[in-house]
Formats: structure tokens, C-alpha cells, sequence
């Protein structure tokens, strides 16, 4: 998959079928999306372009009011390109795109800019200043111009219409096994290790600290995950919050990777979270402490084996 930033090589992106979004989590509705994307554009021979924005447009208009991501820019550039997508443009959001209304940014943007022969989004689609554009302003439009839209409807789980707000819901709630099942891939979070009080090291099981995660945390608790090093997938128990058994107030996220020896000092982590394992809890002394912990590790390890063979 191409990636740009902006619009920089129109060869890459002109002339094919567009999906406009944020994509944040790439969950399974936005896979839905973009698995029509690109039949689309295979329809016409042309590419299957992506165009989101970075930062989110409302990080401008509302700062107060962004939402936390589910995914980095990297992150979600990766889950995309497995989906088949051609090119992907992260456009550096502007007060001049902003400003733009429905028809201005269609004109200039989807038809000037990208050349655009269709396009394919959800029913909730806005576009233009004060998201003045709709879905059915979209038809008119494209139909002015003799484009194809596919307007793709959402995918529901369980009774539950799956979104990147009810995604947050659940990783905010720490139910990530749920939110996994919605996202349709791990939940990553990403950080570089940091040195941190050793505490762990002197127990037998040495954690590696997680500094600059940009992404939403879970609540606190105990995370059954899986890590990758040096092309090796390793089994995790990933501690956040604090420990109060320890008397430490700070919260912090905490990655021991089982059958794991060497140094991750300075190296970005990515850790993809699975389920939950238990909440936070208070011990009254180190054994006990221990006792729970091995209890821990040994239940990331059916999680986790139960995740490979696709049975959980």
C-alpha cells in the first residue's frame, strides 16, 4: 500500500474509488467498508484510495471534545493495507479544509483533487463544514457527476451495532475481550520501555515499563496479551494501574513476557491485549501477592494458546 501525507503524488491516487474516515480501530464494520472499497475500485481499474485525517478534524474545532484513538496513525495504516487498499492519504488537517462546505470540499477535494470515478462509505457519513453533507447529499452529487456510491451498512454483534465509540466503551471498561471481538484483531497499545523501580526483577518476574502510549488505556487490571520480539510471539501478562500492595500510587503500564531473557531498554513495545485476566487487588503480604501472580501467568497462557488455536 502507498502512503502519503497529503496530497503528493496524484499518479498513486487519482482516477480510482474513495472512502472518506477516520477509521479509528479499523473494526469489523470499517473492514466491511473497505472490503467494498476495493471490489469497487477493481470494478473500474483504478486504485483504492483511503483518505483520513490526521489530527482528528475535531481536535481543531473542539479540542475538549476529541475523542481518545484506538489505534495510531501507524497502526491503523498497517490494519488498512491488510484490507487491500491501494493507497492511503493522511491529510494534515487545516482550518482551509475545515471551512470548506459539502459542495466546495466535494468539488475541490473528491472531484478536482482525487478524480474520483465512485465512492463507498457507512450511512453515518458527514462531510463539509458543520458536517453539512450527508449520505444522501453524497448520492445527489455523485450522480451529478456520474460516480458509483456504495453506501455500506453497519455490522452489529450480539445485538450491538459495532463502532469506534462502543469500542472505546468497552476498552475504557476494561471488557477488551469484548472489544476485541468488535475490532476483529488484538487491541494494541504501543510505548517505549522505560527503567523503572526494578520491583519486578527482584521477584523473579522482571516487567518492561511502558512509557508514551498515545492510544486509549484500559481500566486498571491484569491483561492477558501478546508481544512480539525479534519476530517471536511471546506471551504476556500486562499489569495497568498501580499497586497498592507495593504502596506505589503511580499508574503505570507493566509488560512480563513469559519465556522471555534479554534487554528491551529503548525499543517501542507493541503489545496486543486479548482479554482481561482480573482487576486490581490488594495483597496482604508478597507470598500471597506471588501465589497470584503465578495464577496469573498460567491462565495468559491458556488465553493465549486458546487464541492461536481460535477457540477462545
Amino acid at each position: 500500500m502507498k502512503r502519503q501525507r497529503g496530497f503528493e503524488r496524484p499518479d498513486e491516487y487519482r482516477g480510482g474509488v474513495l472512502s472518506i474516515g477516520n477509521f479509528d480501530g479499523v473494526h469489523r464494520g470499517h473492514q466491511r467498508i473497505l472490503a467494498e472499497l476495493v471490489a469497487a475500485a477493481r470494478d473500474v481499474g483504478g486504485p483504492a484510495v483511503v483518505l483520513t485525517f490526521d489530527p482528528h478534524p475535531i481536535s481543531l474545532l473542539a479540542p475538549g471534545r476529541t475523542p481518545p484513538s484506538l489505534s495510531t496513525l501507524d497502526r491503523k495504516a498497517e490494519l488498512i493495507a491488510r484490507c487491500g487498499v491501494d493507497c492511503l492519504i493522511a491529510y494534515p488537517t487545516d482550518h482551509a479544509l475545515l471551512q470548506l462546505d459539502a459542495d466546495e470540499f466535494f468539488a475541490r477535494v473528491v472531484r478536482q483533487e482525487l478524480d474520483a470515478r465512485g465512492m463507498v462509505e457507512g450511512p453515518n457519513f458527514y462531510f463539509g463544514r458543520d458536517r453539512g453533507g450527508d449520505v444522501a447529499g453524497l448520492a445527489v452529487l455523485c450522480r451529478t457527476h456520474a460516480m458509483s456510491l456504495r453506501v455500506v451498512q453497519p455490522v452489529e454483534l450480539n445485538g450491538a451495532i459495532v463502532s469506534s465509540s462502543a469500542i472505546r466503551a468497552q476498552v475504557s471498561s476494561g471488557a477488551v475481550a469484548a472489544a476485541v471481538e468488535m475490532l476483529g484483531h488484538p487491541y494494541q497499545l504501543a510505548g517505549v520501555v522505560e527503567h523503572g523501580a526494578q520491583r519486578g526483577r527482584e521477584l523473579g518476574f522482571p516487567t518492561a515499563n511502558l512509557g508514551g502510549i498515545r492510544t486509549l488505556l484500559p481500566a486498571d487490571g491484569v491483561y492477558a496479551a501478546v508481544c512480539r520480539v525479534a519476530d517471536t510471539d511471546h506471551p504476556a501478562a500486562i499489569h495497568i494501574g498501580t499497586n497498592p500492595t507495593f504502596q506505589d500510587a503511580n499508574r503505570k503500564v507493566e509488560a512480563h513476557l513469559l519465556d522471555f531473557r534479554g534487554d528491551l531498554y529503548g525499543q517501542t513495545l507493541r503489545v496486543d491485549l486479548l482479554a482481561r485476566v482480573r482487576e486490581t487487588r490488594t495483597f496482604p503480604d508478597r507470598e500471597q501477592f506471588l501465589v497470584q501472580l503465578r495464577d496469573d501467568l498460567a491462565a495468559v497462557r491458556r488465553i493465549v494458546a486458546a487464541e492461536s488455536r481460535g477457540t477462545r
